[in-house]
């Protein structure tokens, strides 16, 4: 029973977080890169303010890695995303019957369990136009509040961001 508990808070911790998958060119130096700016005509599929949050986090972790934004980078920094609504397959089901003499019947009952959870994917890609174009991806998956105030929308672009650079850069198995 114990063992059974622990696996419960274990999944509802996991599966609150987001989720990030990564791809990258291999023939890529990643050490070339030290300065970025984002493409002017992007279309994030975010609010403006959330696009806004969104950069100001990026732009601060980016700092701490020791790249820095200028008007004449080294990359191109492209943000795109879009909602995602995720129906839930949990039900709860509710049976009656009986059994006779060659007399046998029932009901069942499904009822569902949990509601449609809300998501944003938000694609971030890292391009190069003067030499080998995009060269790395990140696809991030998380759930989000629509109603969230603007400190807790900060702390999920932070983290988030957090997580999506984690694993930037690579590391380059020789």
């Amino acid at each position: 029973m114990k063992i059974l508990k622990l696996l419960i808070i274990a999944i509802l911790f996991t599966s609150c977080g987001s989720i990030v998958h990564y791809d990258y060119e291999k023939s890529t130096n990643f050490k070339d890169y030290r300065t970025y700016n984002y493409f002017g005509d992007m279309k994030t599929g975010l609010s403006e303010l959330d696009t806004k949050r969104l950069i100001r986090s990026m732009d601060e972790q980016l700092k701490t890695m020791g790249l820095s934004r200028t008007d004449n980078p080294d990359f191109y920094i492209d943000i795109q995303s879009q909602e995602v609504r995720q129906r839930t397959n949990s039900n709860f089901g509710i049976g009656v019957g009986g059994t006779g003499r060659r007399v046998g019947g029932g009901v069942s009952v499904g009822i569902p369990v949990g509601v449609n959870k809300q998501s944003r994917e938000i694609v971030i890609e890292f391009v190069d136009e003067r030499k080998t174009g995009m060269f790395w991806q990140a696809i991030a998956e998380s759930s989000f509040k629509s109603n969230a105030n603007p400190e807790q929308r900060d702390a999920h672009f932070q983290d988030l961001v957090e997580k999506v650079l984690a694993k930037y850069p690579p590391k380059v198995k020789p």
